[in-house]
């Protein structure tokens, strides 16, 4: 397995000193304090600053300041002109460029394309503080403020937008969002390790269009250009026409010779397959990857933004070339005749080591909104100044979301001892703090290092989950280094209590009764998230979710612990309306699940089709990309109009009166009067409003929280050193900050 160059043992371009700023400069003022005349980096960002961990821009920022460079920040610009991107003047290597901590479009509209009303990452919640696809907009008024200056972009939209992709609120396949903002360079996912040695390459004197080889990078390039003579051009039509993938060598395989059960076909139910491991001599041949220099020819923007065949076919090959250990670099012709270029992807940067997370988790912020902002609230900040990133990356693979897109899928962990010190500066730093540590968590809280077994193998694995359909052999499961964290930091002088405030994988936590013992005794602050997102098989299997039984199999054993423990607890479940694949029918059973359970769900999250997500994939094209892809393949059953969006939306809370008339028009349609009336499996009653106390009244029970609505397409939240955007999910629920984490 390789091992990548430290990303803190590049030699500093100036000595660091000896107190880092107190703020990241962002204005003239506070550079001149710094006896600073130019900026080498200018990072421009949608968000308000926070100089924080938990957000990219202050991550990337305080990183490049320990590397010796002199770091300025410009906040929400105005981008009616370039005015804004000039008041720090012209930056010596390069704007970085990023929309923030999530997608704007995203952040500005909800689900039903409504535009919202307020921003959680903007100070007083204030909304419209940033336009559409910032990332564009930005780019091009830097390049108007100074067009001779460089620019990189990255960051959640750009990095999920570095393809021709689908675009839910124009309703079109755009183009990579490279030759719309004509920036030098995009870099995508966890940004240090490419930041690291771009921003170093550039100090050193090298031209910007020279830099080819950084991985996690992308930019334009001549049609036909390679890195080298030597370099092999595959059609991606080679690997996935129509039919299995290529057969990469991988170390899962059902029956001896068919080697690709990992990459893709695999059983309804793999805890039925007999799996077989490959041999130390089998691993290390495929390690010797004859086509190491490769690069894979994806259909052309042209041909996807026309057939929905062809863009279903791109998406299943980009995401079986996602795995940093094996991936190959990947290219996507744009335009036609003389206009035409090719975006070059290089293979995705390596996942930082447990020192570095450590070094960068430790970088001297301020734990802080900028002082700019005075006494106004910054919604985001509010929410997790009292919570800490305990690791990064998911294995999961629900395909509604887009953290391995952006992360990827090996867990990068912080040591214990990194997180305990965390814990210490939160309690001695954070103003206001009562002595309660809101999360301990990340995309998932229950991953913290849980990794694959072997390295070879994790180095040859082409599977886009670790856990669906089952979980893999080689995974390791074991809980007890959380349960030993957990234990630590709740111990800590002053610490009152932990709470997590992440998303629990419940197919991972049932593997360790110890450690939902230990979650349910003395980390649960009366409600514990979790996201079934669905009770159907056929929608679940699209989402690449586990059954409704190991939801029960959780529950009991929740609810065994909590009585144990002396408290009276609840599980609040997550569900998503509208997902690909959801018939009426799925919904109706999922409603009915619902009321059998006691649940009366408050608000609820209609899937959004966000770029570079799977579902989005089957939203677009209405074919499944988890599967081969042709003409013929398996037609997924899509909620695209309005009114079937909303009867879903409705479903889920069937006890509002005000859906009352809209589940008895769709229930007579669907021949299920049956369950209108006022018996204990109807729905809805007869009546047509509901009498005070009646059926519709509303009334606490077990589940009756959930999230805030249209978060159907999940994106990180709390953030990564992702490029120069957002972080973990990403996340379900409340402000945006919450909308990925599962």
């Amino acid at each position: 397995m390789t091992h990548p160059k430290n990303i803190f043992s590049w030699t500093q371009k100036r000595p660091r000193p000896q107190d880092a700023a107190p703020f990241l400069p962002m204005s003239r003022e506070e550079m001149e304090q710094l006896g600073w005349e130019q900026c080498d980096v200018i990072l421009v960002t949608g968000d308000a600053y926070v100089d924080h961990p938990s957000f990219a821009m202050a991550i990337v920022g305080r990183f490049l300041e320990a590397q010796g460079f002199r770091v300025g920040i410009i906040s929400q610009p105005d981008w009616h002109s370039a005015q804004d991107f000039r008041k720090l003047g012209k930056p010596r290597l390069y704007f970085g460029i990023s929309a923030g901590n999530m997608d704007s479009m995203v952040n500005r509209y909800t689900a039903d394309r409504k535009i919202r009303s307020d921003d959680a990452y903007t100070a007083g919640g204030e909304g419209n503080r940033r336009p559409d696809r910032a990332v564009v907009v930005y780019a091009q008024r830097a390049r108007e403020a100074y067009p001779d200056a460089n620019v990189v972009i990255g960051g959640i939209e750009a990095s999920l937008r570095r393809i021709a992709h689908y675009d839910y609120w124009s309703d079109n396949v755009r183009r990579s969002v490279l030759p719309d903002s004509k920036a030098d360079m995009l870099l995508f996912g966890n940004g240090e390790r490419s930041l690291a040695e771009l921003t170093h390459r550039l100090a050193a004197g090298e031209p910007i269009a020279s830099i080819r080889d950084v991985r996690g990078s992308a930019f334009m390039v001549p049609p036909g250009w390679k890195p080298g003579h030597d370099w092999v051009e595959t059609g991606s039509a080679r690997l996935d026409v129509p039919g299995k993938v290529e057969p990469h060598p991988n170390p899962y395989t059902d029956v001896p010779g068919y080697a690709n059960a990992c990459a893709s076909e695999v059983a309804d139910d793999p805890a039925e397959v007999p799996v077989r491991v490959l041999t130390r001599e089998e691993r290390q041949a495929a390690l010797r990857d004859k086509n190491a220099k490769t690069v894979v020819r994806l259909p052309s923007f042209e041909q996807v933004k026309d057939d929905p065949v062809q863009y279903a076919h791109a998406s299943r090959v980009f995401h079986l070339e996602s795995n940093p250990y094996n991936a190959r670099a990947l290219v996507q012709a744009h335009g036609t005749g003389a206009g035409k270029r090719d975006v070059w992807l290089n293979p995705p940067p390596l996942p930082l080591s447990m020192e570095e997370m450590d070094r960068v988790y430790g970088l001297p912020f301020a734990r802080a909104s900028h002082p700019s902002y005075g006494k106004a609230k910054i919604p985001a900040w509010e929410m997790i100044r009292f919570s800490i990133t305990i690791m990064r990356g998911c294995f999961g693979g629900c395909t509604f979301c887009s953290i391995t897109e952006h992360e990827g899928r090996i867990i990068q962990s912080r040591s214990e001892p990194s997180i305990l010190r965390e814990v210490e500066a939160v309690r001695d730093r954070t103003e206001g703090f009562t002595g309660v540590i809101s999360d301990l968590g990340g995309p998932t809280a229950n991953m913290y290092r849980l990794n694959c077994k072997e390295p070879e193998v994790q180095a040859t694995c082409r599977r886009l989950s670790c856990v669906y359909p089952g979980i893999c052999v080689n995974l390791d499961t074991d809980h007890s280094k959380l349960v030993s964290l957990y234990r630590k930091a709740r111990e800590l002088p002053g610490i009152k209590k932990i709470l997590i405030g992440s998303g629990v994988r419940y197919d991972l936590a049932v593997r360790s009764p110890e450690y939902v013992k230990e979650l349910v005794s003395h980390h649960v602050g009366g409600l514990l998230k979790i996201a079934p997102e669905h009770t159907e098989e056929n929608v679940l299997s699209k989402m690449q979710k586990p059954g409704i039984g190991t939801y029960d199999t959780f529950r009991k054993m929740f609810e065994k612990f909590s009585r144990e423990a002396g408290k009276e607890q609840y599980l609040v479940p997550y569900f998503i309306a509208a997902h690909p694949g959801t018939t009426d029918e799925d919904m109706v059973n999922l409603a009915l699940w619902l009321k059998k359970n006691n649940f009366r769900l408050d608000q609820v999250q209609t899937f959004m089709p966000t770029p570079m997500a799977i579902a989005t994939t089957m939203y677009h094209t209405r074919k499944n990309p988890l599967h081969r892809v042709s003409a013929d393949s398996e037609e997924v059953e899509t909620p695209r109009k309005g009114q079937t969006r909303k009867l879903h939306k409705a479903l889920l809370r069937y006890h509002d009166p005000e859906n009352w008339t809209i589940l008895r028009e769709a229930l007579r349609r669907m021949g299920r009067s049956d369950l209108i009336g006022n018996g204990p499996n109807c729905l809805v009653p007869a009546w047509k409003s509901a009498p005070v106390g009646g059926f519709g009244a509303r009334r606490p029970v077990a589940g009756a929280f959930a999230p805030s609505a249209s978060k159907g397409g999940k994106q990180p939240a709390k953030t990564p050193a992702g490029k120069f955007a957002a972080g973990s999910k990403h996340r379900k629920g409340g402000v945006p900050i919450k909308s990925g984490k599962r």
